[in-house]
């Protein structure tokens, strides 16, 4: 076979019908996806696909509602239950265990965003780096929600401040959602994800944080995982993810 042949063996082998592809991601049925398509919903690089489209699965960029998808076969989208004193990286410097550490590691994978060396709880890690920026991008960021006990009971005054906002080293904090749980814990929703966010915005009512976890990322949430446990995302979750970083940088924009 000569180096052309190959060549285009090479991309009769990526490519697949584009339905297919959809179908694979958790949209729907084949037919459903059929439907997405042909209602103008599905863009190819830019451009309107059209009933029997095929994609190359390593090169071309697919748009759903204007959103990005990944399509490629090897993306990986793992949710980890994070101990504490690990470091959301890939590698550390200082030589501290990282989550990577604790997921499978045959392809080179990232968190998304970060939870703090002391924190725990969800975090997702993957190789789809379009999802990364949809999900921790400021004009995406999907709600994280967190418990936290803090060192004293903490009065209505100091969640009323959390709720609008509290001025940081970096500037003001977005308005939080906060529910009193119980004198010492609260649970509160953020979307923004500056460094040790949470710690610095319960500082700034006077209130050291004693312990943080992290209970949902947008839609994703699992209380059976127990911690240093990790599972591979649904196709279903990933694209209720997706869905939720669009859709909350529609709202926050209008």
């Amino acid at each position: 076979m000569g180096e052309n042949s190959a060549s285009e063996a090479g991309k009769a082998v990526l490519s697949e019908k584009l339905h297919k592809v959809l179908a694979r991601l958790g949209y729907g049925s084949r037919r459903s996806c059929e439907n997405m398509i042909a209602e103008g919903r599905v863009e190819v690089n830019g451009q309107v696909a059209h009933i029997g489209a095929r994609v190359n699965v390593e090169a071309d960029s697919v748009m759903v509602d204007g959103k990005q998808v990944g399509i490629r076969p090897d993306f990986v989208y793992i949710l980890l239950n994070k101990p504490p004193e690990f470091i959301s990286a890939v590698t550390d410097p200082l030589g501290r265990p990282t989550v990577t550490d604790l997921v499978p590691s045959e392809v080179r994978l990232f968190p998304v965003g970060r939870l703090d060396y002391d924190s725990e709880g969800l975090l997702i890690i993957t190789n789809d780096g379009d999802l990364t920026n949809l999900v921790t991008h400021p004009s995406h960021g999907v709600d994280k929600e967190y418990l936290v006990h803090v060192d004293g009971p903490i009065s209505e005054r100091a969640i009323a401040r959390l709720r609008r906002g509290v001025e940081l080293e970096d500037g003001m904090s977005a308005p939080a959602k906060v529910g009193k749980v119980s004198d010492d814990l609260i649970r509160i929703t953020i979307h923004e994800g500056r460094n040790r966010q949470v710690r610095r915005m319960c500082e700034a009512v006077g209130h050291k944080v004693v312990r943080l976890a992290r209970t949902r990322i947008g839609p994703i949430r699992d209380q059976r995982l127990r911690q240093g446990e990790w599972r591979y995302l649904e196709l279903s979750e990933v694209v209720a993810l997706r869905n939720a970083a669009s859709q909350t940088n529609v709202t926050r924009h209008r």
